[in-house]
């Protein structure tokens, strides 16, 4: 008869410095460990288990909604489709600050492309097609097909729209379905081309280390809000049909629940502002910090439904229109060391002050501008970390396309750390307020 598995566990403190671990475990008999023995949950966790009503609340999204299947499988949901960002496994092919820059990387991958449909064509050998390929160009397996396929691509300047790349950080990007390694339903959000007006709240929950969210009228990457693992997920306020006419995302069944449980009259709108505050709460955060690492998020009715709704409203309207909100009064300081400065965006976090060249620097950054995170980094460093000098990997565009200059961009940057800095401060004063 076979006796059935138990399991111990035991874990030394976190915060315990490296040496000491290492000197507990050179001093520790096996037997002396305080081993505690675990069950698992419902749901099969072994570690981190919760004790709370998330399985109760609303959920937010549900892959057998988004599949269709909620009425056999009896799901529900507060919107029926959510997607992934955009994943072009060649972001350096196809993102740029520069529009004629990007024109040209893409032109000139097409014209290897093609060539190398010809090439194929013409080949009489059985050949290996990813040994074939002219690898002066970033092929993937999809692409690789599409070429033995004989399928061609030809460059349209439509298709070349803005992105919401990074927190606060909008790129040129070069929206194809054949150059873009996966779109997944972002064609339903935004479509292709003229892009159709649409707000979508991206979320990173599941197997991150932080929750992270923020609004945006763009179409994102998939690693918009990723700073180690877990990857972004939009939430869109409508979807298009193939003809491009809008249709509401958030459900009727949605719309009846909070209407029956709050008793007052409520508007799709309320609910999607209502989800994006409750997102942004840090004691929600903090009671299913667990559940979220997990699971795709579910949300409580919580009291006073139209003040929640005016934050989320609020937060909103900061996030989208972060380039146009009044910049906060940091003082410039700039010398005349170098002619041509070396870029540096550095943070001094304990000062307030910001370097970005060897120049100029900015100071007076209040202490909670840097509060504002997003993953665990703040939005100023989001900027400071995308407008860097860095040596593209690409060996062709490194070699051909390495146009980018921060001082190029130096008077824009500072602009946009001003415009960031004061959404910062007025982000942090709604969230202490969701915490009373």
């Amino acid at each position: 008869m076979t006796k059935n598995a138990e399991f111990y566990y035991f874990s030394l403190a976190d915060d315990m410095p490296r040496k000491d671990k290492l000197h507990w475990f050179d001093t520790t008999k096996f037997k002396d460990i305080p081993f505690e023995r675990i069950h698992p949950d419902d749901k099969g966790n072994w570690l981190n288990l919760t004790d709370n009503d998330f399985d109760s609340l609303m959920p937010v999204c549900d892959k057998e909604v988004k599949a269709g299947k909620s009425k056999e499988n009896n799901a529900e949901a507060i919107f029926k489709l959510y997607s992934l960002g955009v994943v072009t496994s060649r972001d350096e092919w196809v993102y740029d600050y520069n529009k004629q820059n990007l024109e040209n990387k893409v032109k000139f991958f097409f014209d290897i492309y093609n060539s190398e449909i010809k090439r194929w064509e013409q080949s009489t050998e059985n050949e290996d097609v990813t040994n074939f390929v002219d690898r002066t160009i970033k092929w993937t397996s999809e692409l690789e097909a599409h070429l033995t396929k004989s399928h061609p691509l030809t460059f349209d300047k439509n298709c070349v729209i803005s992105s919401s790349y990074r927190p606060f950080i909008k790129q040129f990007f070069y929206f194809d379905k054949i150059i873009t390694h996966r779109i997944y339903q972002n064609e339903k959000i935004f479509g292709f081309k003229n892009q159709h007006e649409n707000v979508i709240i991206n979320f990173r929950c599941v197997a991150a280390e932080q929750v992270a969210t923020l609004a945006s009228n763009k179409i994102v990457d998939l690693a918009l809000l990723k700073t180690g693992n877990g990857v972004t997920q939009c939430l869109p306020l409508y979807i298009y049909d193939t003809e491009g006419k809008p249709q509401e995302n958030i459900t009727n069944w949605a719309w009846t629940e909070f209407k029956t449980h709050y008793g007052i009259e409520v508007t799709k709108m309320d609910i999607f502002h209502y989800v994006y505050a409750v997102l942004h709460n840090p004691v929600y955060r903090e009671k299913y910090e667990h559940n979220l690492k997990r699971e795709l998020p579910r949300v409580p009715f919580y009291d006073d439904f139209s003040q929640w709704v005016e934050w989320g409203k609020t937060l909103m309207a900061l996030h989208l229109n972060y380039e146009t909100v009044e910049p906060y009064p940091l003082k410039r300081v700039d010398s005349t060391a170098s002619k041509i400065p070396k870029a540096k965006l550095k943070a001094d976090k304990i000062n307030g002050v910001i370097e970005l060249d060897e120049n100029t620097s900015l100071s007076g950054i209040p202490a909670e501008a840097w509060n504002y995170k997003l993953g665990n980094r703040s939005a100023l460093e989001w900027i400071l970390d995308q407008y860097k000098e860095k040596k593209p990997k690409d060996a062709t565009i490194a070699a051909n396309f390495n146009v980018y200059r921060f001082a190029d961009y130096k008077e824009t940057v500072i602009d946009l750390l001003m415009r960031v800095c004061n959404v910062s401060i007025l982000t942090v004063e709604i969230i202490k307020k969701m915490e009373l």
